[in-house]
C-alpha cells in the first residue's frame, strides 16, 4: 500500500530539487527517500527504478522550461520574442541546473509516458512558432532552430563550467550574442 501523501508528482519534484541542489548524477534512490522521510522501498511503489525516475526529472523540467518561455515570449515577435525566449531559457538553465541538465542530457524515457507528455512538443512549436517570424521555412526552419539550441546551451554549458574566463562577463556578451543571431536569422542565407 503507497503511503500516505507520497505520489509520483511529489518522487519526481524530490527529485528535481535534489537535482538542482547536488547535480543530476547525484540524485540516487537512498537520497530522495532520505529527503521524504521514506525507505527505499517505499519509492517503488510509484517510479520503477532511478533511470524511470531521472526520466520523469526530463519530462518535468522540459514542461517548467517550456512554461517559462512560453509565458516570457507571448505577444512577441522578431527580436523581441527572440531575446525572451533566450533570457527565459537562459534564467531556467541558471535557477534549475539539474533540471536544465535532465532536459539536455540523453535520458531513456518510458515511451507511454513520453508520449503523454506536453513539454518537449511545446518547446518545438513555440520555436518553430518564433523562427516564422524571420520568414524561414524548411528546410532552413530546422537548421535554424538547431542553431539557437545549440548557441543557448553552448552558452549556458559554458557558464555553468566556468569556461568564461575573461574580464569581460557573459552578462554583457550574452545581449551581443542576441543580436548577433537575430542579424543571421534577418539575413539567412540561401541554399
Amino acid at each position: 500500500m503507497p503511503r500516505a501523501g507520497l505520489t509520483v508528482d511529489r518522487v519526481t519534484t524530490t527529485a528535481a530539487d535534489l537535482a538542482d541542489e547536488l547535480g543530476l548524477d547525484q540524485v540516487t534512490m537512498a537520497r530522495v527517500a532520505r529527503r521524504l522521510g521514506v525507505k527505499d522501498a517505499s519509492l517503488y511503489t510509484h517510479v520503477r527504478n532511478l533511470e524511470d525516475l531521472r526520466g520523469r526529472i526530463a519530462l518535468l523540467a522540459a514542461d517548467e522550461k517550456t512554461t517559462r518561455i512560453a509565458e516570457a515570449t507571448a505577444g512577441r515577435a522578431g527580436k523581441d520574442a527572440l531575446v525572451a525566449y533566450a533570457n527565459a531559457w537562459r534564467d531556467f538553465a541558471h535557477q534549475h541546473p539539474g533540471r536544465y541538465l535532465a532536459t539536455q542530457t540523453p535520458i531513456r524515457i518510458d515511451p507511454a509516458l513520453a508520449a503523454a507528455a506536453s513539454g518537449p512538443r511545446r518547446a518545438v512549436e513555440l520555436t518553430y512558432t518564433m523562427l516564422r517570424a524571420y520568414g524561414l521555412d524548411e528546410p532552413d526552419l530546422t537548421d535554424a532552430v538547431r542553431l539557437l539550441r545549440s548557441t543557448f546551451h553552448g552558452f549556458v554549458a559554458l557558464e555553468a563550467a566556468g569556461g568564461f574566463a575573461h574580464h569581460r562577463t557573459p552578462d554583457h556578451t550574452w545581449p551581443r550574442t542576441l543580436d548577433a543571431l537575430h542579424t543571421l536569422l534577418l539575413n539567412w542565407p540561401p541554399p
